[in-house]
Order: C-alpha cells, then structure tokens, then sequence
C-alpha cells in the first residue's frame, strides 16, 4: 500500500540565504509522524541582527504515553509532561511568537512539516514562513566533516553539546552553528 504524503500546498520555501532576523526553531516527538506521533515540547529562539532577542519555550501534554526510547533520547519523561499545557494553547503562543519569521533548523524540513500539520488540524493556521536548512550548509560549507549531525558540527566549532536533544538546548545550538557557518559563508 502506498503512502499519501500530507499536502502542505501554502508552506514556505528553504530560502537558502543568511538572513541577520530569524527564528531558530526545534521540537522534540513522541517519534514520527507516520506512526500518530505528537510534539512533546517546541522551543524557538529569535534573533535580531544575528544577536539574541526573545525565547519561548514549553513542553505541551501529549495525549499518550511518551515511548522509552524517546525518553532515553530526549530525557523528557511522563511525569514531566502530567502537569503540561494542552496542546492549543502551547501552540497558539508558539505561533504569535515566530510570526513571520524566518525559521532555521537543523533537518528543519522534518520540525517545519511537524508544525504545519500540527498547527493546520489543531488551529487552522497555515504555517507559511520561509526556512533555511543548518544541516544543509554544514554539508556545502563543511563537506569533510564525518557526518553533519547538529552535535558533530557543534563539536566542530568548540560548543558544548551537553543536554542536547531537548528543544531548547538545540536550538542554541543551532543557532551557534547557523552564524559560525554564516561567517564561513560570507568570508567566501
């Protein structure tokens, strides 16, 4: 049996260019979406003229039961998210936050898809904001690197990796590694 990718007609484009205001943006799942996973916990971080301006971040109560390997992963257990905002609120705010913003991600495609379906079934809202892909400009600006996972890239630079794989941590990574490979860039 084929599977029917979700139509995602009104999402924006990876724009490819190095822009100084953005939105660095993560979530962490209950696993993939195929499977009826949820988003457990979104973070973004805006920037302004490269320079650090506004956080959100919550972790939003599933309507299952968290797996153990995301556990593992991420460190987020049941009990953490027991007490957690629903769904709607955590992500109305998340989206008066980025507004228009430029979202950057590492695999961004995966977190911009996540959002778009949960934002659309959830709120009606159509996530149209344009994105630029860190894990791609690791791969054109660090093509000898073992791999481009955010942690292997963040090692790369100097940064300090621990409690990564939780949303927020990530997308201060992210971000770091976003302006490092955005002076690599620009020096040419």
């Amino acid at each position: 049996m084929e599977r029917c990718k979700p139509k995602r007609e009104y999402k924006g484009r990876d724009v490819g260019t190095f822009p100084s205001d953005f939105t660095v943006v993560d979530i962490e799942t209950t696993g993939y979406p195929a499977s009826g996973a949820e988003i457990i916990e979104v973070s973004a971080l805006r920037y302004r003229d490269d320079r650090f301006a506004a956080s959100f971040s919550s972790l939003i109560k599933p309507t299952g039961r968290i797996p153990y390997f995301i556990t593992q992963l991420t460190g987020i257990t049941n009990a953490m998210v027991a007490d957690a905002r629903d769904r709607k609120g955590v992500l109305r705010d998340f989206a008066d936050f980025l507004q228009g913003d430029v979202i950057i991600g590492h695999n961004v495609n995966f977190d911009v898809n996540f959002l778009y379906d949960e934002l659309s079934e959830h709120l009606g809202y159509l996530l149209r904001n344009d994105f630029i892909d860190v894990l791609r400009l690791s791969r054109k600006y660090l093509p000898y690197l073992p791999n481009h996972k955010q942690v292997t890239v963040a090692e790369h630079f100097g940064l300090d990796t621990t409690g990564a794989h939780r949303a927020l941590k990530d997308t201060e990574i992210c971000a770091e590694n976003y302006l490092r490979l955005k002076e690599i860039a620009l020096r040419g």
